[in-house]
Parts: structure tokens; sequence; C-alpha cells
């Protein structure tokens, strides 16, 4: 049964509906919006009901017919422009050039586990929509550092999106995520996501790693369940700070539920053809674990190399 449910849901967010360009809309009429702000209404209590829901067959139940209602709304004529923002169950990014934006939400199950679900919503120029589906494949992933299509997605959900260009060349996009996992450890990524030709690509071969020249396609950090991770961007100094993660004692390598910060911090420097690493660097303000809660950051952090500062 819970299996059948999934099938559906997946089946719903595979609908591609209508086609058109890539610039951003501007009308959004007063009709429309009465219409959008009706069905918000409903998406919120149909959330609030999923959340609220104890049996992991009857949540599934009800995220279908979440997902029901969402492409219901999203259909509403420049629906592109309305933010829905009372919907707080599920994480609403824009591309900072308005050409896209991307829908996350996660359902937790009884066992510890999570199932991850989304979309990207393209921005056209007639007001019609077009979806990319996010098929949040995640346990037949025999490799996290696979680059994939939105068909095989590494399920997360988004809290921050940081464009990287140069020149006239197109933009890729930085996502932070929190990717939750299991009853034991907790999971977040930096995902890289590019858009060609209506087609959604995630991963990118620019992640620098410690004692290697080899690059990572996507950063995975995974650490115990009983701990917290800082995970954000200063975009004051163009850098993605992270926890250093260790595990307890020397003999825990490898065993993530035994794996926590060591109180230093390492970061990534944005750079287009490479996200250059810089372990040990020391911030000037504590950072927020509000990230925790899928939220950006609260406070700003500023960063100085140690020995530079």
């Amino acid at each position: 049964m819970q299996k059948r449910v999934y099938i559906a849901t997946c089946l719903l967010l595979s609908v591609i509906f209508f086609h058109g360009t890539t610039k951003a809309q501007t009308q959004l009429s007063a009709n429309n919006l009465t219409i959008l702000n009706k069905l918000q209404d409903t998406l919120v209590s149909i959330s609030d009901s999923t959340y609220a829901i104890k049996d992991d067959v009857e949540k599934l139940a009800y995220n279908t017919l979440f997902v029901k209602r969402l492409i219901a709304a999203l259909k509403t004529p420049y629906s592109f422009n309305f933010n829905f923002e009372l919907l707080n169950n599920i994480s609403i990014l824009r591309a900072p050039n308005q050409s896209f934006k991307i829908i996350t939400w996660t359902l937790p199950f009884n066992d510890g586990t999570y199932k991850f679900y989304g979309t990207i919503q393209l921005a056209t120029k007639d007001g019609q929509l077009k979806l990319i589906p996010l098929n949040d494949d995640t346990a037949n992933f025999a490799d996290d550092n696979a680059i994939t299509n939105h068909k095989k997605w590494y399920g997360a959900r988004y809290y921050d999106i940081i464009p990287v260009t140069l020149g006239e060349k197109p933009p890729y996009y930085l996502l932070l995520g929190w990717k939750g996992n299991n009853d034991k450890t907790t999971k977040k990524v930096i995902e890289i996501l590019s858009i060609d030709k209506g087609e959604a690509i995630f991963g990118r071969n620019i992640f620098e790693m410690p004692k290697t020249t080899a690059l990572r396609n996507r950063m995975v950090f995974e650490y115990s369940k009983q701990n917290s991770m800082t995970l954000s961007f200063d975009k004051n100094v163009n850098l993605i700070v992270f926890d250093h993660l260790v595990p307890y004692q020397e003999e825990m390598a490898g065993n993530y539920e035994y794996y926590a910060s060591d109180l230093s911090f390492d970061a990534y420097v944005i750079n287009y053809n490479k996200l250059r690493l810089r372990e040990n660097v020391e911030l000037k303000n504590e950072p927020s674990n509000m990230d925790e809660f899928y939220s950006t950051p609260i406070k700003a952090t500023t960063l100085y190399q140690k020995g530079k500062h």
C-alpha cells in the first residue's frame, strides 16, 4: 500500500505542463491572487495534517493529496510570482535572476528515515506552468558522488541558493540542504544544480578535497543525530563555511553515528571552475544552527583564515 501511494505521488510530480520561455513573469491579476490565496489556505491545512499524522501509509496518502492541490495552485496563470509564504512545511527558493524557483519538502517516517519531494518551476513569458519534477532516488544511489538528473535526485530540503557565474558562461547554482537520514545519523549536502534547455542536472566536478587532487561532484556531510552542524554561506567574503566533523575517538572512524564537530571550521571559496577548500578558518561571530530547522542561519559570519587575520 505504501509503495502504491508513493508511486502515485511520483506520477503526479512527473507531469510537466505547457512550455514557454525562461523570461521572468510580470503579471498576477487580482483574481488569480485571490484564487492562489484560497488554494494556499487549503495547502496549509493539508500540510499540517500530513505532519500531524502518525501512520506512515496515511501520511503518504495525505502527501499525495497535497501534491494534487499544489499542482492545481501552480497551474494558476503567473503563479510563479506567488510566494506561498504561509506554507511553513516546505522550502521555496528563487534563482536570483528569477528564471526558476525550486520547491522542496520532506516526510519523516516512524523508523527515523525520510523521503524528499520537490519540483522546479520555470518562469514562462505567458504565465503558463512548466515544471521539472524531482524524484528522490536516494535509496538506489550506489555512489553519492554521481552526476544525475531530475529522475535520479539525491533528495534534500534546500534552505539556501547561491548562483555562480563567469562572464558570458551560463550560471550554475550551489544549493545548501538538509537531508536527514535515519534514526542514528543526519546528513547535509552542498548540491550543484545546472539547468540546460529545460533539463536539470545535479552535480559538478568542482569540489576540492583534502590530501588529494581528485575533485568531487557534490559534498555530503554525515554526523550523529544527537548533534548539529553548521553549513552556511557568507556572501560578504564569498565562502561556504561548515563544521569540521570528526569521530569521537579514532577507532570510530567511518562510523558516522559517532561523528560531531571538533569546534573548528572549514570553508569553500567560490570560483566558477573550482570550489577551493580552506581548512581551519576562524569565525569572527559564532554561527547560528538555525539551519537545523531548514532556514538560513540568522547571524551573519565573517571569516578569516588563521594566521592571516
